[in-house]
């Protein structure tokens, strides 16, 4: 089989970490129903890293690149996810807004590695960025779907996050994925946990815990198991096995799963300057993924 084509095996990999991570945002609202966001954050870091670090290697990263790769892609990333979806970012449109940590990468990739940023890479931006724009022009009003301000910030302050974690990881270079993340949810427990005391109270800490309910034990399951052990573990299979040009474009599917989930089961129906914002952020998406390769057949040279 060529490593230019998904076998079969490969291609029912990738839908099932697909699926997984789309359903993650449906699965985040309604651990949230429960739980504060906070506290939502140690509860799943905790889970991802006990027991699997008991059968996981250490992975050989200096302390300070592990430091810098938890706080950023773990606990940056989803204190401000968390919070943002607590405050009303709905699930669909978070899975979404989320994917612009591929532009704050590409941008953050130029300051810190100097790469050079390409036609298709600013024309990406630019369309993503109007967008978000028009997702960003729907933060009035008070429905179940629609956007909050405060929410869409913290969504795209998380994908930032995402972003910078995405830069720590390729200074850190080739290591074992799976030991990574399930080796660096040990550091952001006790942050989460000290953010949850301060902003969230002793008192709602214990009667969360005290009080907690199935979904909410079933949801803090599925985001340290299946989200994240299970995920990682057959996204890093796949980045193995096949080219990362091939693999990366596949999250594209992600928010397409995310919005589709949140519409079926938490009745996130989006209003027509979401689904117009959306539809111009994808083309954005594909533009920064694609563009290339179709820039390259326009020459009529090799992508």
């Amino acid at each position: 089989m060529s490593k230019n084509v998904l076998s079969t095996r490969q291609l029912a990999t990738a839908f099932i970490v697909i699926f997984l991570w789309g359903m993650n945002f449906v699965v985040i609202k309604i651990g949230l129903k429960g739980i504060p966001p906070f506290l939502l954050g140690a509860l799943r870091f905790a889970l991802v890293a006990f027991p699997a670090i008991l059968f996981l290697p250490r992975p050989k990263v200096p302390l300070k690149w592990l430091l810098a790769y938890a706080l950023t892609i773990s606990l940056g990333q989803f204190a401000f996810l968390f919070t943002a979806m607590a405050v009303g970012m709905p699930a669909g449109l978070a899975s979404l807004v989320l994917q612009a940590q591929a532009f704050f990468t590409v941008g953050f990739s130029a300051t810190v590695f100097g790469d050079k940023l390409k036609t298709f890479n600013l024309l990406g931006m630019l369309v993503a960025s109007i967008g978000l724009v028009l997702l960003g022009s729907a933060s009035i009003g008070g429905s179940a779907s629609q956007v909050t301000l405060p929410g869409f910030i913290l969504t795209l302050l998380a994908a930032a996050s995402w972003a910078c974690g995405n830069v720590v990881n390729k200074k850190i270079g080739s290591t074992s994925l799976l030991s990574l993340v399930a080796w660096s949810a040990l550091i952001p427990v006790i942050p989460f946990l000290l953010l949850s005391l301060c902003f969230e109270g002793a008192a709602t800490i214990s009667s969360s815990i005290v009080h907690i309910s199935l979904p909410s034990v079933l949801a803090i399951a599925y985001l340290a198991f299946a989200a994240t052990l299970t995920g990682y573990t057959l996204w890093g299979s796949l980045l193995s096995s096949l080219p990362t040009h091939m693999v990366a474009p596949l999250t594209l599917l992600v928010p397409v799963v995310g919005l589709s989930a949140a519409w079926i089961l938490l009745g996130e129906a989006l209003q027509p300057l979401q689904l117009l914002g959306a539809a111009v952020v994808m083309c954005g998406l594909l533009i920064n993924v694609f563009g290339a390769k179709l820039l390259a057949q326009l020459r009529g040279a090799p992508a």
